[in-house]
């Protein structure tokens, strides 16, 4: 059984040094923190320790930068706090990726307590999400334990009025999530560069469009065993495909509006060009309309939602991309495992 911080007393936190597994990786543009949703998502666990006399060191990686040092005016701003440290980033260290049982041990010595609240990295066995676990009493953070409640409610809520839609470039994190939820979707959408694996083998030329040719089987196989939506038409640019067309939004909405639970990981297109964002903002806008539970994940589709103003919009915002992904598709993470979650 996974153990939360809330079970944690006042007396058992107060003066403690806690290093806080956080990820702020985010996109950052000019200098600017582009999508400011994964750090808010600390604000509550930080709060809470620090309410009750702990004392905070975040612990990150990112990868749009190499350092947090120009970035922390900014993410203290976002958490409304000046009562923490901050790590360097910590994938600088070659001990970390290698999840290096020395250099975890290295990395608790100062420290009490760990607590995990990056669920979207838990996907990865690294030094600060695994092997740290086996030098410090180790907790899941509040947002990281709320992660996990709303992801399973989705697993295990009936297929019927369940839509599922996939988006995105990552066209081989797709796929496991696609057959897990055979039996656990109504319907599932498809679009994005993951939607041009299935168009190519029904034979249609996507000329240059983004695709990974080692699914083409797999996708084969999929269309014959599973009837769902993906794109009848398509907006193109430079002989490539980078959105979904008016009639796949048309039918898209619709699916949508007749849904009652609805799951989104990964933009229909490419969104960080305006001409190419209408079907994903047209399909954000159906689902916030809808009256369905919604739940949306993945740092293409936060950041998007983000820029748009409407990330606020829906019932549930998951930090996680890859790691959305792997739970969905009912793989064990192994940055949970560790604490105890099965």
């Amino acid at each position: 059984m996974i153990k939360s911080i809330a079970e944690l007393t006042e007396k058992e936190l107060t003066g403690k040094k806690i290093l806080l597994r956080v990820d702020f990786n985010v996109p950052v543009v000019d200098g600017k923190i582009f999508e400011t949703y994964r750090i808010k998502a600390n604000k509550e666990t930080m709060d809470y320790l620090l309410s009750r006399g702990a004392k905070i060191t975040l612990l990150s990686h990112i990868t749009s930068v190499p350092s947090f040092e120009p970035l922390i005016d900014q993410i203290m701003l976002v958490l409304g706090t000046e009562d923490f440290s901050l790590y360097e980033n910590i994938r600088k260290y070659e001990g970390e990726e290698k999840n290096d049982e020395e250099f975890a041990k290295n990395l608790a010595e100062p420290f009490d307590i760990y607590v995990n609240n990056a669920f979207s990295a838990s996907h990865r066995n690294h030094a600060s999400l695994v092997a740290i676990t086996k030098f410090l009493p180790s907790y899941a953070g509040l947002s990281l334990i709320k992660e996990l409640a709303k992801l399973n409610e989705v697993l295990n809520a009936p297929k019927d009025g369940k839509t599922l839609i996939l988006g995105g470039a990552k066209i081989e994190t797709k796929f496991p999530v696609i057959k897990n939820f055979f039996d656990k979707a109504e319907n599932i959408l498809v679009g994005g560069a993951v939607a041009n694996v299935f168009l190519k083998i029904k034979g249609v030329d996507i000329k240059k469009s983004l695709i990974n040719d080692d699914f083409l089987a797999e996708a084969g196989e999929i269309l014959k065993n599973f009837n769902f939506a993906i794109p009848e038409d398509y907006i193109t640019a430079d002989d490539m495909i980078l959105d979904i067309g008016p009639k796949t939004v048309e039918n898209f909405v619709k699916i949508i509006r007749g849904s009652r639970m609805i799951i989104w990981n990964g933009p229909v297109g490419k969104t960080e060009d305006e001409k190419f964002s209408v079907g994903s903002r047209k399909i954000a806008e159906a689902i916030i309309n809808s009256g369905a539970f919604s739940i949306a994940g993945g740092g293409d589709t936060l950041a998007f939602l983000e820029r748009i103003g409407l990330i606020d919009k829906f019932g549930y915002v998951s930090t996680g991309g890859g790691a959305m992904l792997e739970f969905l598709a009912g793989n064990k993470l192994p940055g949970l495992a560790v604490l105890g979650y099965e």
